[in-house]
């Protein structure tokens, strides 16, 4: 638990945001937010000393550290510089702590912005799930200067169970783009693989078993065997638009770099079928049985 107490405020108290606001309380530090439509239920927040506020700008007035917890870059872009946004309300030296998904071009002109601004910034990228989130296990993958790192760390450790210093402002989305790609590729390749198998006549245990014991073995797998053996989605609430977006960040981060996409434009052909489909806010691992029916 980090000894000092902080004044927090949180932009986007959704899936993941939730989870990370309570263990922010639990840590003894103090806690306001962003009123949005898209937040989780509050009540536990409230009744735990989390107080309300309507705009992003007074959010931002009331805190040492704001953290943003929102879709994607132009979500974080809007957040932070429309009317009435972080930026407006920004006191000398608040941290601004982005813990969305982005893309790092977007990430290096936002610390720019709020550097001019008087602020400090640095990216410090999600993975795992609302479930980890909720018991303040969460990995985070930072991209800040050495020395601000160290100053935050202590706070990140009440949300979060391993923090990765992937480098400077950046490489933090970074390195989260490359995880998701690989992550979310895998889920693809096992759903893909999964739904031949049953149109194969395989049975699923044997499946799971082979697979589980040679090399499909691993985090991914079992996030999706309980949907392959009962059809049981809860334990992998991402979703497919929200796969799409991340992919399709990794292409461009891939061609900002000129470095090799192919299989990543593979693996994004397939979450676009699944979306234009009807079937964005599906769980990814109801993959499974989509590609099965096709």
């Amino acid at each position: 638990m980090s000894e000092r107490r902080w004044r927090i405020g949180l932009v986007g108290v959704g899936l993941m945001g939730h989870g990370i606001a309570a263990n922010l309380l639990r840590g003894g530090h103090s806690l306001c937010f962003l009123e949005h439509p898209g937040n989780q239920p509050v009540d536990d927040l409230l009744a735990a000393g989390a107080e309300p506020r309507s705009s992003a700008r007074e959010v931002a007035a009331e805190a040492e550290a704001v953290i943003l917890c929102v879709t994607g870059s132009p979500q974080v872009e809007a957040v932070l510089f429309e009317p009435g946004g972080v930026l407006e309300g920004l006191m000398p030296g608040t941290v601004v702590i982005d813990c969305s998904t982005a893309l790092p071009s977007s990430t290096e002109r936002v610390a720019e912005r709020v550097a001019a601004a008087g602020g400090r910034f640095l990216d410090a990228a999600m993975t795992r799930t609302p479930k980890e989130a909720e018991a303040g296990r969460l990995n985070l993958i930072v991209g800040a200067p050495q020395a601000l790192f160290e100053e935050l760390r202590p706070l990140l450790a009440c949300f979060a169970e391993n923090i990765a210093h992937a480098g400077p402002v950046g490489a933090g989305h970074t390195l989260k783009l490359l995880h998701n790609f690989v992550s979310l590729g895998f889920t693809a390749v096992l759903a893909e693989a999964a739904a031949a198998s049953r149109r194969a006549g395989i049975d699923d245990a044997a499946f799971l078993d082979v697979l589980g014991k040679g090399g499909g073995g691993g985090v991914i797998l079992e996030r999706l065997r309980p949907f392959i053996e009962s059809g049981d989605s809860a334990g992998f609430r991402f979703s497919v638009a929200n796969a799409l977006k991340d992919i399709g960040y990794y292409r461009t981060m891939t061609e900002d770099l000129a470095a090799e996409h192919g299989v990543a434009e593979a693996v994004l052909a397939l979450y676009r079928q699944a979306s234009d489909a009807g079937h964005a806010e599906r769980p990814v691992p109801e993959l499974v049985s989509l590609l099965e029916r096709d």
